[in-house]
């Protein structure tokens, strides 16, 4: 360990570290021969800690133990299932704070945040055990006397989940506190730039696990491409959920279509803001800081476009670059700070790219565009750039604290812009009329899997099916019926006549 910071989270969360680092399964492992991977914090540039990645042979052993557990677990009744899913909920509980903070540490986002993506889990575990009393089927008249049809869910089998390192709990915790209500084993490949949350929390479910007297239900393979690649690749999961850039989910989707796998794949968004000529600017400018500014832009659900009237476009700019210019930018961990660093030096270069190209393209610098030296190497100023049309650089996702400003005069057009970008995730728009509401949620309104009215882009709640269209990938997690995914349906007919009619009234008469 190189920081007290570091030491003393792993403490609050009873985890010891070994001597070369933290491990993410027997100690034995140290001796794999693989290289360790460093975990870094954004805010310093320093090295938090060294975490032992998996092999190829542990990962096979990691997937053999989540088959074997597979095996029984699938067997327990489902609301028994959700009662241990309830208390890996409790045990997060009682880890929120430190939990938080080391996503903080680790990954850059504000404190506030980082505890928020904590309570996120808990209420996915929640939701979840609720829902493993709620794995309904449907019932069907059969066209056939005597005859009875039903449909039932069974458990799909171990699946894969990939997640980015801009939500290290929220994302895994979407997907497997679902899945193991469902009767499914997990096997868990974080980013290789979280690391050491990710071990933190497999510590919390291996505990849950042995009060319960499970194993192989959580699993945790940490590593780089090629553990993605082995997971993509392996012909055991029946389904890889990822995470991710639209470049790789496409790589993913090919890999496991090509094996006859599924996937829920969530990927881009390049997500707009329309404000129509009677919206409150106060509420919209508001939603437009915390979507953008929120995160340091480093969310999927991030506002990069705001398509404002022209009637309002000054007033609403004039908003906008005030209130940017009071955001507090530091140490995520420390109070008052509402814009932290960004995960990268690649990710700073991404974004001063983008704002050199949003220039040249005839942009307008309205506030920010610099990075931050003195703050730290990996910290920006929020930027807001006036754009003369929707060119190639604003229908392009930068992961960055970038809002990029266009203006409109009827509602088509606004819609036509809203649309025309390759992704789509999440929406929104602010007015006060009913009618451009409705049409705004239309099927002829926005084309994205997220729809929102006076509310932004970012912070969807639990309860509804998280995903979008396009290039987003059509995934859905989380709430609604997005359980299905992680199940196999059956469909079943019982006989109990004495005869054996045929469907569809065929004869067969021996």
């Amino acid at each position: 360990m190189n920081e007290k910071t570091t030491a003393s989270l792993l403490a609050r969360l009873n985890i010891a570290p070994v001597n070369r680092g933290v491990c993410t399964g027997p100690e034995a492992w140290l001796d794999s021969g693989a290289t360790p991977i460093t975990s870094w914090n954004p805010t310093t540039g320093a090295p938090i800690a060294q975490v032992v990645p998996a092999t190829p042979d542990i990962y096979d052993r990691v997937v053999s133990e989540a088959e074997a557990g597979f095996a029984a677990w699938r067997d327990w009744p489902a609301p028994r299932r959700g009662l241990l899913v309830r208390d890996l909920g409790v045990a997060t509980r009682e880890a929120l704070e430190p939990l938080g903070e080391l996503i903080s540490l680790e990954m850059g986002k504000i404190r506030a945040e980082g505890i928020g993506e904590v309570q996120e889990m808990i209420d996915i575990c929640d939701f979840a055990t609720g829902l493993s009393r709620q794995l309904y089927g449907l019932t069907m008249h059969s066209e056939r006397p005597g005859h009875r049809m039903y449909e039932q869910w069974h458990p799909l089998g171990p699946i894969g989940v990939i997640t980015a390192f801009n939500f290290p709990i929220a994302v895994w915790s979407w997907n497997a506190a679902i899945a193991a209500a469902c009767g499914d084993t997990v096997i868990w490949k974080p980013s290789e730039l979280t690391p050491l949350t990710a071990v933190a929390l497999q510590h919390i479910a291996n505990r849950v696990m042995a009060d319960y007297g499970v194993s192989g239900v959580f699993n945790l393979a940490v590593g780089g491409p090629e553990i993605g690649r082995l997971i993509a690749n392996d012909s055991r999961l029946p389904l890889v959920s990822f995470t991710g850039s639209t470049k790789v989910g496409r790589t993913v989707a090919q890999t496991v279509a090509g094996r006859l796998g599924r996937t829920i794949l969530e990927l881009g968004g390049n997500n707009a803001i329309i404000v129509a000529a009677d919206a409150d600017l106060d509420l919209a400018a508001r939603a437009i800081l915390f979507g953008a500014v929120g995160t340091a832009g480093q969310r999927c659900t991030s506002t990069r476009r705001v398509i404002v009237h022209r009637d309002v476009a000054g007033d609403l700019a004039e908003r906008l670059v005030r209130a940017y210019r009071q955001v507090p930018v530091g140490d995520p961990l420390a109070e008052g700070t509402l814009l932290g660093p960004l995960v990268t030096d690649a990710a700073v270069e991404h974004m001063t790219a983008a704002v050199r190209q949003a220039v040249a393209e005839g942009g307008e610098v309205l506030t920010g565009g610099n990075t931050l030296p003195a703050v730290g190497p990996q910290f920006v100023e929020p930027t807001i750039i006036r754009m003369p049309a929707q060119t190639e650089i604003v229908g392009r996702e930068t992961f960055a604290p970038v809002l990029y400003l266009l203006e409109y005069d009827s509602l088509a057009d606004a819609v036509r812009l809203h649309n025309e970008v390759p992704q789509g995730l999440s929406s929104a728009i602010f007015t006060d009329s009913l009618r451009t509401a409705e049409a705004f949620l239309a099927a002829t309104g926005s084309d994205c899997g997220i729809a929102n009215v006076n509310i932004g882009t970012s912070g969807a709640e639990i309860g509804g099916a998280f995903g979008g269209e396009k290039e987003t990938g059509g995934g859905r997690e989380s709430g609604s019926d997005a359980w299905k995914g992680y199940m196999r349906r059956q469909t079943n007919t019982i006989n109990w006549s004495k005869d054996l009619p045929l469907a569809q009234g065929i004869r067969f008469d021996s």
